[in-house]
């Protein structure tokens, strides 16, 4: 099946859609989509992408289809499955902006807000799993007949540790530490 930039685009503009809560929620629908479901990418490369595109500036989700647009379609597919992406929320949100300040007290209103955040935290948690386990779990190991302490990539573990401690215990930016996590990627893993 040829998979068009049409396509794509219509792939971006469902997760656009619906990826309330943030980059990594677009993150789990991107990879069911175009990993698990089309087999456009692989996993490893989807994960490198998802990696790459925490590391730079701006959302996620955004860097993420300008990243997979441009990778499968050149420059005017990520500039494509950009706008696809960003499309459903800029409309959403004009539509909100027009008509809140009538409904925001609104019992069901206030309902669904309540609603929305503990269900954004467990769509959050469920793109994080993968990713955390991918990092810091040697997945080879499975397979082999290796020790318990192999099943782990202690370099990982040791610079997420540090990482940890240095985030809590020093007012160090956040962003430093993503940096410091980017180079300590793209020179030991």
């Amino acid at each position: 099946m040829e998979f068009s930039l049409l396509h794509l685009t219509g792939i971006f503009f469902y997760i656009g859609l619906f990826a309330v809560g943030g980059g990594l929620v677009a993150a789990t629908f991107m990879k069911q989509a175009l990993v698990d479901q089309y087999a456009l990418i692989s996993a490893e490369k989807f994960y490198s992408m998802l990696a790459i595109s925490e590391s730079t500036p701006g959302p996620i989700g955004i860097n993420m289809a300008t990243y997979i647009g441009t990778e499968l379609y050149g420059p005017l597919g990520g500039i494509v499955c950009t706008a696809a992406e960003v499309l459903p929320s800029l409309i959403i949100i004009m539509i909100i902006a027009r008509f809140f300040m009538k409904f925001n007290s609104h019992p069901l209103v206030k309902g669904a807000f309540s609603a929305l955040r503990p269900a954004t935290s467990g769509l959050v948690l469920v793109a994080l799993l993968p990713v955390f386990f991918m990092t810091l779990i040697n997945t080879s190991a499975f397979s082999a007949s290796h020790s318990i302490p192999d099943l782990f990539v202690w370099k990982s573990w040791i610079f997420y540790a540090i990482s940890l401690v240095v985030l809590f215990k020093t007012k160090l930016h956040p962003i430093v530490i993503i940096a410091l996590g980017a180079v300590f990627g793209i020179l030991f893993c």
